[in-house]
């Protein structure tokens, strides 16, 4: 049994049901009340260009939106999800906002102005252009100093990768890979803004976890997961692969990252959610960190 790739988990995110899930989210949901209270509290400058990785289909970027934050560029691996952002952006007015097709983890950085070559540009055609709408409309692209297609390095005032979408990118390695990409993209002292479930958020949640590193000890785990932490479900709104780590694994993947830890907060703690936010998702753990010069 193959285990779980990118691949994988970019055909669940562009399956029929999680494309309906997500797009009613975007539509109807719009920003939890702990989302924009630590928004607020990290960006407070409106102005500032932002960068949203997994933007989906645009809860957040269209959040962001409306409450004033017109300097956005959002991208997503999966391209029906994407579609749906650029969409909304467009019923909305949103004309401003630059939509990516991009993998978090080899964003396509523009060659630095003395090269015209650069390591770890992605020369794929899929992720550099912006794919049509599903009415056959070209969404924008992002425009950032002259370059039509690509990031520049040091581009972004702050980052956020909302909604577990770090946690949902399998392998340790290559969400170090996301979080040096984002590094990339910022500059000195810019905030990430992220979430995380957490396997110590509660009692149940220790002893289920106790329950499968005896599994992971004994070789009886799901074939399909990658690491300890792993998880791999399917419910009405599709399949879902994420990562759960503990606290300790998230400091130690920020340090080595280039990231300084600033602000840790299970959502609880936060805000009063409202029921739907409540029946959208489970618990999770916020995240600041800044980026270092």
């Amino acid at each position: 049994m193959k285990k779980i790739s990118t691949a994988t988990v970019r055909a669940d995110f562009n399956d029929l049901p999680a494309v309906l899930h997500y797009t009613r989210a975007a539509h109807e949901l719009g920003l939890w009340a702990s989302e924009r209270l630590l928004i607020e509290r990290f960006f407070p400058d409106r102005a500032a260009p932002l960068l949203e990785a997994g933007c989906g289909a645009g809860r957040v970027t269209l959040g962001l939106w409306q409450l004033g934050y017109h300097h956005l560029t959002a991208f997503d691996f999966a391209a029906e999800l994407l579609d749906q952002a650029r969409a909304l952006a467009a019923e909305r007015h949103a004309e401003t906002i630059h939509f990516l097709h991009a993998d978090a983890t080899r964003l396509p950085f523009a060659p630095p102005a003395d090269s015209s070559t650069a390591a770890d540009v992605f020369a794929g055609d899929d992720a550099l252009l912006s794919p049509p709408t599903t009415s056959g409309v070209r969404g924008p692209v992002c425009h950032l100093m002259g370059d039509k297609s690509r990031l520049h390095s040091g581009a972004f005032a702050g980052a956020l990768f909302m909604f577990n979408g770090l946690m949902q990118i399998p392998g340790r390695r290559r969400r170090r890979a996301a979080l040096r990409q984002l590094h990339r993209a910022c500059g000195p002292g810019a905030p990430l803004l992220f979430t995380t479930h957490d396997r110590d958020s509660s009692p149940t949640e220790r002893v289920l976890w106790r329950l499968e590193a005896t599994r992971w000890a004994a070789g009886t785990q799901d074939p399909r997961l990658v690491e300890f932490g792993d998880r791999y479900f399917e419910d009405e709104t599709g399949r879902t692969f994420m990562h759960l780590p503990n606290r300790a694994e998230i400091l130690a993947d920020l340090a080595a990252t280039g990231w300084t830890h600033h602000f840790d907060s299970l959502r609880r703690d936060l805000a009063k959610e409202s029921r739907a936010v409540l029946d959208f998702s489970d618990e999770c753990r916020f995240w600041c960190a800044h980026r270092n010069a």
